[in-house]
């Protein structure tokens, strides 16, 4: 399924072929946490935005509309009119980070859900089932995210459940596969390695998982508020063992200098809220650094968002026309910015292929990973 074609230094460049697409590494996914990109985004834009793989929430819609009614209407991809490869996640970030009185046992999590409050439980095989109904094109394994930082022992306690919960994962999904009625019966399994900040558990985690045959490997846990410094520390630590025949995940991750720094130690996948997010605020990526485009001084700019960019906004519209839009509060201003900051990052990760194909990522790197981060 994975290939590596070529490699500088740590950095990977490959290949992932998947029952929905060949998927060009390493690559960004494109958040649609509810089968749809927050901004007024569609399946069909996103095509025309260099996205090769969608994520969506497992968590979010197993509550809505329901795991069963995408089953019904034939899974995901039919659903949201989409298809390339798919990625859902476990549900376990959303469980621990927006469920209320959540109760952690061996067998799963107790829950109420934080839109009506109904209890809900969710373990390994719910999961499993749920990721099976919306037959996604990989499925992540349910795991425990610990807070961070959160005592030795607790982290520790915490791993191996997590080991204990892949096994199940890897043996229900293997029943779901194997039923002749199950949509996507080459559902993929990525299991994520959890340790928190600790180098030790980081390391042993990975070890034991490695050993598993799964499909690909995350490194969940991160981006959640610790120093970028310890973020890439982690990184360093845990590549030497991650299987070098599949694919690697940095969960939640990240900014533009982010992702190139993450590339640079071995990872081939991302996937963050944040060019949606920010753009919503006005928030705008550009291959100078980051602009606020609410800011006085664009009110008569008659120049694009980005001037070295060739995206669809970028084409058409002035910095003055969607600072104005921001500031009628017009729809038509969140689309117009997250689409332009998709492309953009969906951009730069094919520009990181380029020059990982051209063996001058080493120089890509240091022309754009401190210039990206700087404000403009």
């Amino acid at each position: 399924m994975y290939t590596c074609i070529k490699t500088e230094g740590a950095a990977r460049r490959g290949v992932f072929e998947t029952v929905h697409g060949t998927i060009q590494t390493p690559f960004f996914m494109n958040v649609g946490t509810a089968a749809a990109i927050k901004g007024g985004i569609s399946s069909v834009d996103l095509a025309n935005l260099k996205c090769q793989v969608e994520l969506c929430n497992t968590y979010h819609l197993h509550l809505r509309p329901g795991d069963t009614v995408i089953r019904q209407m034939g899974g995901l991809h039919k659903f949201m009119h989409w298809n390339k490869p798919i990625l859902t996640d476990s549900g376990g970030f959303q469980v621990f980070s927006l469920a209320k009185l959540r109760k952690i046992k061996e067998e799963g999590v107790y829950f109420q859900s934080h839109i009506d409050g109904k209890r809900i439980f969710m373990g390994p095989e719910e999961s499993m089932q749920i990721q099976s109904n919306l037959a996604s094109t990989i499925a992540m394994a349910f795991d425990e995210c610990v807070e961070n930082p959160s005592p030795f022992d607790y982290v520790k306690a915490s791993c191996a459940r997590t080991v204990r919960w892949l096994e199940r994962c890897q043996k229900k999904m293997a029943q779901l596969n194997a039923d002749p009625n199950t949509i996507n019966q080459h559902q993929l399994l990525f299991g994520i390695n959890q340790g928190g900040t600790f180098d030790g558990l980081r390391t042993a985690h990975m070890k034991e998982i490695a050993t598993m045959g799964l499909d690909g490997y995350a490194i969940g846990g991160l981006a959640v508020g610790e120093p970028t410094d310890v973020m890439y520390h982690i990184i360093e630590e845990v590549e030497p063992f991650m299987p070098k025949d599949k694919p690697r995940y940095l969960m939640g991750v990240g900014t533009p200098s982010n992702i190139i720094e993450a590339v640079a130690r071995g990872v081939d996948m991302f996937d963050c809220v944040m060019p949606s997010r920010n753009a919503r605020h006005g928030t705008v990526f550009t291959w100078d650094g980051i602009l606020h485009i609410t800011n006085a001084c664009y009110e008569t700019d008659p120049q694009p968002l980005d001037p070295k960019c060739d995206c669809p906004v970028c084409k058409n519209f002035s910095r003055a026309y969607i600072r104005h839009l921001f500031k009628a509060k017009e729809q038509l201003a969140g689309r117009l910015a997250v689409t332009h900051n998709l492309y953009f990052y969906n951009t730069l990760l094919e520009k990181i292929r380029e020059a990982l194909d051209e063996d001058r990522f080493g120089a890509f790197r240091s022309e754009y990973s401190e210039k990206l981060a700087q404000r403009i």
